[in-house]
C-alpha cells in the first residue's frame, strides 16, 4: 500500500465551525476523503474519528494538523500522541501553524531534533499557561470569599414547621431522618438547621 497524506480536523463542539481547518487541509493538498474530524473537547482522547485515524496509519505517511492543540489540550498527552504518531507508528506529522514541526522524510537529524525541542516547549508554555489561569481564578474565588462573597447554592431558608420537629427530635420522638422526610429536605440538611439552632444530638 502507496504512502498516504492524511488530515485530523477538531472543533471543541457541534457549534463551532470547522470550515477554516478544512480550507487549509484542501490547500496542503489532502484528498476530502483522508479528512477524519471529531466535534467534541480535546480534554481527552476518547474520539472516534481520531481513534479510527489512528488504526490508519502506517510508517511513511502523512498527518496534517492545522494547530497542535488538535492532538489535545494536556502536556502530557499531546506529548505522549506525538511519541505514538511519529515513532510508534513511524508516521510525519505536519503543524500548519508552525512550520517547524514537520517531521517528513528529507528533513535532516537537526531538524527532526528542533521539531521535537519546538513541540516539547509549546506544550509546556501552553500547559504552564492554564495553570497560571487556573491559579488566578482560585485566588479570585478566594478574596471574593475573604469579602463575604457567597458561591455555590443559596442555602434553604429554615421553614416554619422545622421549629416544631426539632422540638420533637430533642425529646427523641421521632427521629432526624423521620423530621427531614417530613420537611422534604435531605438528613444533612435536617442536621445543619438543628446545629444553628444548638441541637444537641447530632447523629
Amino acid at each position: 500500500m502507496s504512502e498516504q497524506v492524511y488530515g485530523y480536523v477538531r472543533v471543541s463542539s457541534k457549534d463551532q465551525n470547522e470550515e477554516r481547518q478544512l480550507i487549509a487541509m484542501r490547500e496542503f493538498g489532502v484528498r476530502p476523503e483522508a479528512i477524519y474530524m471529531d466535534k467534541q473537547s480535546g480534554k481527552d482522547f476518547d474520539r472516534p474519528a481520531y481513534r479510527r485515524l489512528l488504526r490508519r496509519l502506517k510508517a511513511g505517511d502523512t498527518l496534517v494538523i492545522k494547530s497542535i492543540d488538535r492532538l489535545g489540550r494536556n502536556y502530557e498527552e499531546i506529548l505522549e500522541q506525538w511519541r505514538i504518531i511519529t515513532k510508534t507508528k513511524g508516521t510525519a506529522i505536519v503543524v500548519l501553524d508552525m512550520p517547524l514541526l514537520d517531521t517528513r522524510e528529507g528533513r535532516d537529524l537537526t531538524g527532526t531534533l528542533i521539531a521535537d525541542i519546538v513541540l516539547q516547549l509549546l506544550s509546556y508554555v501552553a500547559q504552564t499557561e492554564r495553570e497560571f489561569i487556573r491559579q488566578r481564578q482560585a485566588e479570585g474565588i478566594a478574596a471574593a470569599k475573604a469579602r463575604g462573597q457567597r458561591f455555590g447554592r443559596p442555602e434553604l431558608p429554615v421553614p416554619d414547621e422545622f421549629y416544631p420537629l426539632f422540638e420533637r427530635w430533642q425529646d427523641s420522638e421521632i427521629s432526624a431522618r423521620e423530621a427531614a422526610r417530613t420537611l422534604n429536605v435531605t438528613h444533612n440538611t435536617f442536621l445543619r438547621w438543628a446545629v444553628k439552632m444548638g441541637g444537641r444530638k447530632i447523629f
